[in-house]
């Protein structure tokens, strides 16, 4: 993978996607689906996919593509592919919480190697580089031209003083009664895939999901958390969360600046 030609259309791709979110984000009303699975999803997780996987299959025509609001797609199998989801956090866009992503990562040898993160209505963007390091993009995101950067580093975090973010609509107990094992300055939540970035721009330290989650959730906040000096682990050995999975479910995981001294599950 040429990551010149992957960085500037992924992000323009997010962009386009973003917009479209907004415009239905924005609109007096929209109708609310649910899925197989009883998740719920919009018009607008729906058009975000169809922009982003349109522009996907044109530019890499020969890697394989992972998409949440694709059910054929999760029948692929290998541990090199693009994976995608349009709208992370479809319950905060629904009751209009603006912390949702469109997310979109290029996995490599089981290993989320470059993505961005996007938060529209956050106004929001981050980032790998070609060369890997994680930035955040300020500015009037231009699909052409990328704005004002910063790179992005994980926090030296003090354990005795740590910051911690987690689900805002998946709280479970089991999380709390493992937040509860840290000594534990200030406790945030947030929605989506914005979590890993909060921890790659130093604002959290410790990110743990103790709930189920996708591949497409969590593969282009891993990548950007890699790219800033972070790291995701499971959950049960704090081996590394690895993707191309069966069925591209995810184990529980922790998410977290290097100088965090995990605790046992």
């Amino acid at each position: 993978m040429d990551y010149n030609v992957l960085i500037p259309a992924i992000r323009k791709l997010a962009i386009e996607a973003g917009d479209k979110i907004m415009e239905i984000y924005n609109a007096d009303d929209f109708d609310v689906k649910v899925k197989s699975d009883d998740s719920p999803v919009t018009a607008a997780d729906e058009a975000a996919d169809a922009i982003i996987s349109a522009g996907l299959v044109e530019l890499f025509p020969d890697v394989m593509l992972v998409t949440e609001e694709q059910a054929e797609s999760h029948a692929a199998k290998g541990d090199t592919f693009l994976i995608v989801d349009p709208l992370d956090g479809t319950k905060e866009f629904i009751h209009r919480r603006g912390d949702f992503t469109v997310n979109i990562a290029y996995v490599e040898n089981g290993v989320p190697q470059r993505g961005v993160v996007y938060a529209p209505a956050k106004n929001r963007m981050f980032f790998t580089q070609a060369d890997g390091q994680s930035v955040e993009e300020t500015g009037d995101f231009a699909k052409d031209t990328v704005g004002e950067v910063t790179p992005m580093k994980v926090a030296a975090s003090d354990n005795a003083a740590l910051l911690v973010v987690a689900s805002k609509s998946h709280l479970t107990d089991e999380t709390k009664d493992y937040i509860a094992k840290y000594e534990v300055a200030d406790f945030k939540s947030a929605g989506s895939s914005l979590k890993f970035c909060l921890v790659a721009t130093g604002e959290a330290d410790l990110y743990p999901r103790v709930g189920r989650t996708m591949e497409w959730d969590t593969a282009a906040g891993h990548a950007v958390l890699l790219g800033a000096g972070g790291d995701v682990v499971r959950f049960d050995d704090h081996s590394p969360l690895t993707y191309g999975k069966e069925d591209f479910a995810n184990p529980y995981f922790i998410a977290y600046a290097p100088n965090v001294e995990l605790k046992e599950a």
